[in-house]
């Protein structure tokens, strides 16, 4: 077998594993478990709180110690190890410690894999950047894949989700022990602790434009997994009502939940025509309204007739509002951070993003369910435009505060 449909098979189940627990989680740990709203957005909080500073530690040890390869091997096998504890839990204490300590764990293995196909494909004299995406995208097709598997076998209420990611999980470990060695980037051993965990990126701060930025990708950050935290369980309690209980959008949330991915991985190839002709300020406003839309139409949206098209419009407007925020923004860091400082600043865009805001719009999510939250019953139009407030202010802010002049010149230079 060829190095690229190696590492293809390894991207792929390095999200199938994510994918067969990350959309149904909060459904299982609602109906099934009885956690409050406020206990759910802690859990999941934990994927933040992992985002902060484990990437850039366990970077540290494969720079320094382990080759990539064989670290992510690891990591995954001890992983699939907390999975199958974690499916064992009941109690909010206990369960909460095992994903932090999985995440803690798996948060990283995104950038290893990356790291593992840049090592693998160069050291094959591919071209990194006409070769990855392709291999890329099977990763999202992975994610998509596991959850209809997960779905259709009718696990998002049960801790089999958890045990069948744990298997994936061990697979995945012991298929990477088989990939070439990657060695250990010996150029990159005196980074310091600092600079791997994108600290001394903070000098951009300096800069209004920048602090701006930075801010902002924190308070849009807060929005980005929200629906993928509480989407399943706004689908499944329509199972409430008579008229909705036998629903394909009941039945198989999972399935329609699916479709935001699909959107995602369909709108990232549009990126590089919307950047070049609207620049990366209009790019990012066209998310962030996409974010407006994404939780208004849940609002609206019901599982029959018109209300079903809202849900499956809301699907699709994911892919434009996770999208164009996450790519945009990198590139604009790419172009705005000095190159010394570069990797850093990029550490310091996803500490924001996948950090910070993660971590206050998972517990921030959950007090506000828990508020609207009588006698076990949801009211979730409210929830949901209350969502689309928050991230409505968030745009007519960026609109006005956000000052920035389109060079398509300087986007050319970076593509390059």
């Amino acid at each position: 077998m060829g190095i690229k449909f190696r590492i293809t098979v390894m991207n792929f189940l390095q999200f199938f594993i994510w994918g067969a627990w990350l959309l149904s989680f909060g459904k299982y740990l609602g109906v099934t478990l009885g956690f409050s709203g406020e206990q759910i957005g802690a859990i999941f909080m934990t994927l933040g709180i992992a985002s902060l500073f484990m990437p850039g530690l366990m970077g540290i040890v494969a720079d320094r110690w382990m080759s990539a390869n064989k670290l992510y091997a690891l990591i995954h096998i001890l992983g699939a190890i907390l999975l199958y504890f974690a499916a064992q839990q009941t109690g909010f204490n206990s369960l909460y410690i095992v994903m932090l300590l999985y995440l803690m764990l798996y948060m990283p293995t995104i950038a290893l894999a990356n790291t593992v196909s840049y090592s693998l494909l160069e050291k094959e004299g591919c071209d990194i950047v006409k070769d990855f995406p392709p291999i890329r995208v099977w990763g999202t097709v992975g994610f998509i894949i596991a959850v209809w598997v997960i779905d259709i076998l009718g696990w998002g209420l049960s801790n089999y989700q958890l045990y069948f990611s744990a298997a994936f999980s061990l697979v995945l470990g012991l298929y990477s022990l088989t990939l070439p060695n990657c060695g250990v980037e010996k150029t990159q051993a005196k980074k310091t602790l600092i600079q791997a965990l994108g600290l001394d990126a903070l000098v951009l701060f300096k800069n209004k434009k920048m602090a701006i930025f930075f801010i902002f990708s924190m308070l849009l950050g807060a929005a980005l997994q929200i629906t993928n935290m509480w989407g399943e369980a706004f689908l499944h309690d329509f199972g409430n009502i008579d008229a909705y209980k036998d629903a394909f959008a009941v039945t198989h949330n999972g399935i329609l939940m699916s479709i935001s991915q699909i959107s995602e991985a369909l709108f990232i190839l549009t990126i590089p025509f919307f950047l070049k002709r609207f620049g990366i300020k209009k790019v990012m406003l066209m998310s962030l309204f996409a974010w407006v839309l994404r939780f208004a139409l849940f609002g609206i949206g019901f599982p029959t007739g018109f209300g079903l098209m809202f849900l499956v419009l809301s699907m699709i407007i994911y892919g434009l509002a996770f999208d164009f925020f996450n790519i945009s923004g990198s590139l604009f860091v790419e172009m705005e951070a000095e190159p010394r400082i570069r990797a850093s600043a990029q550490g310091l865009f996803m500490i924001m993003t996948n950090g910070l805001g993660a971590m206050a719009g998972a517990y921030g999510s959950g007090v506000i369910i828990e508020m609207y939250t009588q006698n076990g019953v949801r009211n979730w139009q409210e929830i949901w435009f209350i969502f689309a407030a928050y991230a409505l202010v968030i745009a007519i802010a960026f609109m006005f505060l956000f000052k920035y002049k389109h060079d398509p010149k300087a986007l050319e230079q970076v593509r390059k």
